[in-house]
């Protein structure tokens, strides 16, 4: 789903199949994961994967040389998240009506783009790689990440 964004940009939000965990009356339809997690997924997620936010933020603005904000505001409809560069600023905005699991996935999703898809979509615009699979890079980074977090989450409260 893509919706304009305020002077002309672009903001893009997150939907799929819905989530048979999540009890809950929300307007999100949630993603299935995937069968298989690719290994440059894993390895990029690894270090990444259960450090709070304000610590990914850290590795993220030393990555990017940017000075990044993270907000939870509330987004329109069914708009997970998004994110603006402008220099050597940017900012990832998390629909806080997410569950909180998803906002972590959304921000995992989020930050992939921050660190891996730097030139943007000016770039993605001229690229014959459609804009779809720069997306589908963002959900297995975000996958990796938040499936282990998940897992470790899940073990720890079973013992």
């Amino acid at each position: 789903m893509t919706q304009r964004f305020p002077a002309g940009k672009k903001r893009t939000g997150r939907t799929a199949a819905s989530d048979p965990f999540m009890n809950t009356n929300s307007a999100f339809l949630f993603p299935e994961p995937p069968e298989h997690i690719p290994e440059w997924a894993s390895k990029a997620a690894a270090e990444w994967t259960g450090l709070d936010e304000f610590s990914l933020l850290v590795m993220a603005e030393e990555r990017t040389g940017k000075q990044i904000d993270l907000e939870y505001p509330l987004l329109p409809g069914e708009t997970w998240g998004f994110h603006i560069v402008k220099g050597r600023r940017a900012g990832i905005f998390i629909n806080r009506k997410l569950p909180e699991r998803w906002k972590r996935f959304a921000l995992f999703h989020e930050l992939f783009h921050l660190l891996e898809h730097r030139k943007g979509e000016a770039f993605w615009e001229r690229t014959a790689t459609p804009l779809s699979s720069f997306e589908r890079q963002a959900d297995l980074f975000a996958w990796a990440a938040t499936l282990k977090e998940w897992e470790t989450c899940w073990n720890e409260s079973t013992v």
